[in-house]
């Protein structure tokens, strides 16, 4: 009954989609530049999600109420091969560099990086000098450029965003913080936000601050203060939603009461099915098998093998989660509707991406805090919890593994675009695409030639990215060269792609082999068989794409 149940409210949920959104802003001072536009340079907003899922969004086959991103999706494009970084900030640093992480700095996360990595050219644990940023190629190009939400690429005033080429700019410093200005009793706050580099007292937010509907409200009041400029505009969206700790709103996290009741599988196949419906993934997809108990974080067990309190608790925790998204959702929704208001949003393209696939851990706030993690507390500013592996395999359906590991889960993200003047929707691109195409996508469109070597007299890492813009306006089927290859490290995780085969490394043993895996990607990209012992000789092939790859980009050993 429990499953017919949840089928009807996920169909529900599934048709009962519509555009919901506001406008709400403040004037702000006006922006620093006054050079002239010319009317064929296109807006451009980038928006970004923290730790979002590859399934958890309506579009991608989410049961999550998301309206918003489900119309820009019915007016846009789906990418359903979209890659980043397996973490945040070595994403964050590709996408504003147009480089490999470990050339732009952020060879490790800084909290990550081991003592014999630190300083390490690639290791700064900052956005580095030799690091290209694309909103300082805009500005000087007579953009107006704005960031709201989560920098994590630098903590010192050197390595701010106001310094990197943000006219104006809100950021958090750090890779996460708590979403209300409150905190559970005892926890010590480690957060630094800037505004314009200037620092701002956590004291100092507004008392009902929330982070998503703040960074949205900053974002807005940039927009509006340089809407008379006749400048273009670049805008980054740097949410920190959904990532933990697991917060939202009453009024979004209530709606989902009982959604989850029927568990990981029941919402996992549902999803599952739905992306199979949408043409996300052909009908023969088979999908990635659950981790075993004893190897998942914390040994989190299946939905079976849990007391009905774990089982209440899991389901609250979820539906938590689902208030943050569509709180996100709600938010972005703000910005389009804000853009179609103010005569910008036909001339703007938009990207939607996640920074990472779904996390996967499971922890606890810092020693000496006391979270009221209780059924009635969860979703609090009190509280203090993680959605868990469990239901960051439901996030990462139909993948295998989710954040900080090589497995397909980790490294892929939902991405949604639509150009300036679309409005249909346009066939999913199947294709591989990653972050780093987003640099050269940006400027294609925007008329500016990528820079190369040198950049205003200094030595720079040159981007390595292909445009998308060929595909966006169906001149061509595929981003890159027949047969290109693709490779990635981080700490310890270690991946190599080429045609249709993949080897993995998984840098926690218990969550793999211990050695390369093969899987072929077209007839297998749930990463259920492993080939290595079939086809060692395409296992060394592609040990030597992931070779060249860390000679090319300094990629050095990571040992904790």
């Amino acid at each position: 009954m429990h499953k017919k149940l949840l089928i009807t409210s996920l169909s529900l949920i599934f048709s009962g989609l519509i555009l919901t959104g506001c406008n709400d802003s403040d004037h702000n001072d006006t922006a620093q530049n006054n050079v002239p536009a010319e009317k064929s340079k296109p807006n451009v907003l980038f928006i970004m999600a923290d730790d979002l899922g590859y399934s958890d969004i309506g579009a991608f086959g989410g049961e999550i109420h998301t309206p918003n991103l489900d119309a820009l999706a019915s007016n846009g494009r789906l990418l359903t091969d979209y890659h980043t970084a397996p973490t945040c900030s070595p994403t964050r640093s590709q996408l504003i560099s147009g480089t490999d992480h470990h050339q732009a700095g952020i060879g490790a996360m800084a909290e990550l990086t081991p003592s014999h990595l630190k300083g390490q050219p690639g290791y700064e644990g900052y956005l580095n000098e030799r690091s290209l940023s694309l909103a300082e190629v805009l500005h000087d190009q007579g953009y107006r450029t704005y960031i709201s939400g989560k920098w994590h690429l630098g903590l010192t005033p050197e390595t701010n965003a106001h310094v990197k080429g943000f006219d104006r700019s809100f950021t958090l410093l750090q890779g996460f913080d708590l979403h209300y200005k409150q905190a559970p009793v005892g926890y010590k706050r480690n957060a630094t936000y800037t505004e314009d580099g200037q620092t701002v007292a956590v004291a100092d937010l507004p008392d009902d601050y929330f982070s998503t509907n703040y960074y949205t409200d900053k974002l807005l009041q940039y927009l509006e203060s340089g809407k008379n400029t006749k400048q273009p505009f670049f805008a980054y969206a740097a949410y920190t939603a959904p990532h933990w700790p697991i917060q939202a709103p009453k009024e979004f996290s209530d709606r989902y009461k009982g959604v989850y009741d029927a568990g990981y599988d029941a919402i996992r196949n549902a999803r599952i099915a739905k992306q199979k419906q949408l043409g996300i993934l052909p009908v023969n997809f088979t999908p990635a098998n659950p981790v075993d108990t004893q190897n998942a974080p914390a040994k989190s067990g299946k939905w079976h093998e849990l007391s009905m309190e774990q089982k209440a608790r899991e389901a609250r925790n979820m539906e938590v989660y689902a208030g943050m998204v569509e709180n996100l959702d709600y938010n972005i929704g703000r910005i389009i509707q804000y853009l179609k208001a103010s005569g910008q949003y036909e001339n703007t393209l938009i990207f939607f991406v996640s920074d990472n696939g779904a996390e996967g851990s499971s922890g606890s706030a810092n020693a000496g805090a006391q979270p009221d993690n209780s059924l009635t507390g969860l979703g609090t500013a009190n509280s203090y919890t993680f959605i868990g592996p469990r239901w960051a395999e439901v996030s990462a359906a139909p993948f295998h593994l989710w954040k900080n590991t090589a497995g397909e889960g980790g490294t892929t993200a939902p991405a949604i675009v639509k150009l300036p003047g679309q409005t249909r929707t346009e066939t999913i691109h199947h294709g591989f695409a990653s972050v780093l195409d987003v640099f050269p996508t940006v400027l294609d469109y925007a008329g500016i030639t990528v820079p190369k070597d040198q950049y205003k007299g200094r030595q720079i890492n040159n981007p390595s990215g292909y445009s998308w813009k060929s595909v966006l306006e169906n001149k061509s089927a595929s981003i890159r060269p027949v047969d290109f290859t693709f490779a990635d490290e981080l700490h310890g995780s270690k991946y190599a792609k080429q045609g249709e085969w993949k080897i993995a490394l998984q840098g926690k043993t218990e969550l793999g082999t211990g050695s390369w895996e093969l899987y072929n990607l077209k007839n297998d990209r749930g990463e259920t068989i492993n080939l290595a012992d079939q086809y060692p000789e395409q296992v060394a092939k592609l040990a030597e794409v992931y070779r060249q790859y860390t000679v090319k980009n300094g990629v050095l050993e990571y040992k904790q």
